[in-house]
């Protein structure tokens, strides 16, 4: 899957980026390329080292916030009369 190599090495990383948390760090395959302070600053030296090839910017935290969404939503009734 797209990215995986990254998100293994950002997770090999962490412990060692830890006292970098808030920042953004950006990651080519198994190179950690470099930090920003913003994520706009990261992705901008991506796009200009690695262009459309992949690779990924991440804003390290120690432990990963929780993201909940909720959908409501109402069933859709088919019908089956003819």
């Amino acid at each position: 899957m797209a990215l995986d190599t990254e998100l293994e090495t950002y997770k090999q990383k962490l412990p060692e980026l830890s006292s970098q948390e808030g920042k953004y760090v950006l990651i080519h395959g198994e190179d950690l390329v470099d930090l920003f302070g913003t994520y706009e600053d990261a992705l901008k030296d991506g796009y200009a080292r690695f262009g459309f090839t992949p690779f990924l910017v991440k804003q390290i935290h120690a432990i990963e916030p929780m993201q909940f969404i909720s959908r409501i939503s109402t069933p859709c009734l088919i019908s089956h009369d003819r």
